[in-house]
């Protein structure tokens, strides 16, 4: 299950004559990840990186706002900005305070986070509950706006994670879902395609890029993700790649080419069952026509 516990500083203060770009940033932290189990000096690599990339998008304009998940197997958090009171930072080195900020509570929260939860190896992350738990961020920011306020909502998911063909109905509800509220959603993967979450990006219009080295990572979130998404167009971009739409089977939770579909529920099966399994449908086969065998006429 998801916490869904959502901040509650001061998100909801907007300007009312300006417009701003919000990125819900969505960060694999899971040590499950094969990436991880070979290498956890990554996961500071990747830390590092987002933050960097977070002040990037905060330094752009001053009206921006930000807003990091911490992906586990069992729930997501934000880690920036926390549920918490914000912590009491000063200028360190002549940094912005605003970056100091982020840098310290997206470490301090994301420690939080990983003693909460136990190393589980074999378990998968769940995305597509942080996916819908930032929808349900970015909702509720475009209700508690000014009128006269556009703010432009984008969520980037960075992960080092398998596909996972389980969670295929959450993800497919939560990319119409964010088609619906007109939310680009971003992927960078770290080490595996993943042709689910192309799907989404396909869908809602954002970018997918599977990195090619992983020590470029901040490179690539800068040239590729850091544009707002209309002036993606008037830039030198990786080409788009085929997008795989195969869908995830039912019963077996693999992708398959050529499967059966119910009627009533639109489940996909692999193979035929005359039973739906999701709603319980009974199927009628029609029976094979036999051909009657035509009658001698005697003579």
């Amino acid at each position: 299950m998801n916490n869904l516990e959502l901040p509650t500083e001061k998100t909801a203060e907007f300007s009312s004559v300006d417009e701003s770009s919000l990125v819900v940033i969505i960060f694999d932290s899971n040590p499950g990840q094969k990436l991880l189990r070979e290498n956890p000096h990554l996961l500071t690599h990747c830390l590092d990186s987002i933050i960097s990339f977070s002040n990037s998008h905060l330094m752009q304009k001053s009206q921006n706002k930000l807003a990091v998940m911490a992906c586990h197997s069992r729930k997501s958090d934000f880690i920036y900005p926390g549920p918490g009171k914000p912590l009491d930072i000063r200028q360190v080195d002549g940094q912005y305070e605003t970056f100091t900020l982020v840098e310290k509570t997206i470490k301090q929260n994301l420690a939080k986070h990983l003693a909460g939860e136990s190393a589980m190896l074999n378990t998968e992350s769940l995305l597509a509950g942080a996916i819908a738990m930032a929808l349900c961020y970015i909702s509720r920011l475009q209700r508690t706006k000014s009128p006269a306020f556009t703010l432009n909502s984008r969520i980037l998911v960075v992960t080092g994670s398998s596909d996972s063909a389980s969670q295929y109905m959450n993800y497919m509800n939560v990319f119409f879902t964010a088609q619906k509220q007109n939310v680009v959603i971003d992927v960078c993967a770290l080490d595996q395609h993943l042709s689910l979450l192309q799907q989404g990006c396909d869908i809602t219009g954002g970018l997918y890029l599977r990195l090619p080295q992983l020590q470029g990572l901040l490179q690539y979130l800068l040239w590729v993700f850091l544009p707002e998404p209309p002036i993606r167009q008037k830039l030198v971009l990786p080409p788009p790649v085929k997008v795989d739409y195969r869908a995830a089977c039912f019963c077996h939770r693999e992708m398959i080419d050529i499967g059966y579909v119910c009627s009533v529920c639109l489940s996909i099966f692999c193979k035929f069952s005359p039973i739906c399994t999701t709603c319980h449908t009974v199927f009628k086969i029609p029976a094979l026509a036999v051909k009657s065998k035509k009658k001698k006429i005697k003579l």
